[in-house]
């Protein structure tokens, strides 16, 4: 102790309006949505104004927030070993929810697939026809844009790799130039599952396959959109001077989340587009 203070490793945060801001907004955009869905309740037909200025607050918050944590990573350097042991649990169980986020879906996925002739859901029978895809539905080839998908996320975990290494050498171009090209093949990933998705024999209503095939993959590339503007971010903090190569680990979380975006659609790429494809109907 000197001078009445005391000297550790932790982190005390210092107060902040974020958590109750963002909690206000987060509040708004809930009632915007509510609105939305019941047109002749109290807001009419506010909902949608509603809702996007609920998320004005929230992105305006994240912006924030996000910034204060920088400021005390790279300018009052905080973020001594053990804060970032803690950052990094917190960034495992984040990653951890996200998976079970996507059980969610994988097992609405499987519960349509295998059991789509359950005689007791006359219902599910009348949809299906007893067969997967559903009688009526024209399912994308997997050995087309799927498969050109699939190799160009496998490309950009080797990147973002390649990035990594760099950093821990202290290579900065070498980062920075496989940053460049992780983010160009996250932009590139969107750009084919949208064209994708607007050429797609099947809606999102109207049928099970469309609906969970739909949920599943959009919420994948919704993820995937997350990911690129994460290391986007990073790269511009590579060309500001931030991180070294033993303090880096808003890119380091940011890697970990792209290779568990690579991972789901490796699940997603053989489960939906290839085991509950096309093929499939065939053999029946």
């Amino acid at each position: 102790m000197a001078n009445g203070q005391v000297k550790h490793d932790y982190h005390l945060v210092e107060p902040s309006p974020w958590p109750i801001v963002g909690s206000i907004g987060a509040f708004i955009m809930a009632i915007g949505g509510v609105a939305y869905m019941n047109v002749n309740g109290l807001f009419g037909y506010h909902g949608p104004a509603i809702f996007f200025v609920g998320l004005a607050v929230v992105l305006y918050v994240m912006m924030s927030w996000w910034r204060d944590v920088i400021t005390e990573a790279e300018v009052r350097h905080d973020h001594t070993p053990v804060v970032q042991l803690s950052l990094r649990y917190g960034m495992l169980l984040f990653i951890a929810s996200e998976v079970m986020f996507f059980v969610g879906w994988f097992w609405a996925y499987f519960n349509a697939f295998l059991f789509v002739d359950v005689t007791k859901e006359a219902t599910r029978f009348d949809v299906t026809g007893g067969v997967w895809p559903p009688v009526g539905i024209e399912a994308f080839d997997p050995w087309h844009l799927p498969l050109m998908n699939t190799l160009i996320l496998l490309t950009s975990g080797t990147t973002v790799t390649w990035a990594h290494h760099a950093l821990q050498q202290d290579d900065r171009k070498g980062a920075i130039q496989g940053l460049w090209l992780t983010v160009l093949l996250g932009l590139a990933f969107t750009s084919v599952q949208a064209y994708e998705y607007s050429h797609a024999a099947f809606s999102f209503s109207g049928s099970i396959y469309g609906s969970t095939f739909f949920m599943a993959t959009g919420f994948h590339g919704f993820h995937v959109i997350i990911g690129t503007i994460f290391l986007a971010v990073c790269l511009g903090r590579l060309y500001a001077g931030h991180f070294t190569p033993t303090h880096h680990f808003g890119f380091e979380a940011a890697a970990w989340y792209w290779h568990f975006v690579d991972v789901v659609w490796l699940f997603l790429f053989f489960c939906i587009y290839v085991w509950g494809g096309p093929d499939v109907a065939a053999a029946h």
